[in-house]
């Protein structure tokens, strides 16, 4: 985690907000596209197209899924998340579209 710390310490907190933010929406999107994909492919079991479809979406979610979870540890310190947020936070990663709520409940400075 030290390596991680170290890489992401030389960017200001207010990019790393905005590639949070960002990340946050691409990975529910992604979620879309990755429904739409497997949607097609329960009709289409045979068919080259969805296969590929498929296979580039899944690949595009999984890199925004890792770069979620990665971002979650500078946000634990910048929106000085405790343990239970830091792990609602990683859970959340695995539901669709939670990723969303993450952005706009729980990164917020003055939470009550």
């Amino acid at each position: 985690m030290n390596i991680i710390e170290k890489y992401f310490s030389r960017y200001s907190e207010d990019k790393l907000i905005k590639w949070f933010k960002q990340i946050c929406f691409a990975e529910a999107v992604s979620w879309f596209f990755l429904f739409t994909a497997m949607i097609w492919i329960r009709y289409d079991r045979e068919g080259l197209l969805p296969t590929i479809y498929i296979i580039i979406i899944g690949n595009i979610h999984g890199l925004f899924f890792t770069l979620y979870l990665l971002m979650i540890l500078p946000m634990r310190k910048i929106y000085d998340w405790d343990d239970e947020d830091t792990v609602f936070a990683l859970v959340s990663a695995f539901f669709p579209f939670a990723t969303i709520w993450i952005d706009k409940k729980l990164a917020q400075f003055n939470r009550e």
